[in-house]
């Protein structure tokens, strides 16, 4: 089998608001869960809990995800006042 190599470069990532997309997500998946919860007895009886649990597990990692996009964040500005500083000397 012959290894597989890219026959052009690759795009560079699209930019827009990540720590928006990511807390807004987050929130979204909270509200489900809040939604969702006075109704635990109907989905125990269905044996559906696992809705609620996935919008609980939703909205813990969407809160890793808003740290870790913050910081990346944080690390792009730096290097773009790091190069921009760099530029001006």
């Amino acid at each position: 089998m012959a290894k597989w190599t890219p026959k052009h470069e690759a795009p560079e990532p699209l930019e827009g608001p990540v720590v928006a997309t990511i807390t807004g997500g987050t929130i979204v998946w909270f509200v489900l869960f809040l939604v969702q919860l006075p109704f635990y007895g109907w989905y125990a009886d269905h044996d559906r809990t696992w809705w609620l649990w996935t919008c609980l597990a939703g909205a813990g990692l969407g809160l890793i995800g808003i740290w870790y996009v913050r910081k990346r964040d944080a690390a792009i500005k730096r290097d773009a006042a790091l190069k921009a500083a760099t530029a001006a000397e």
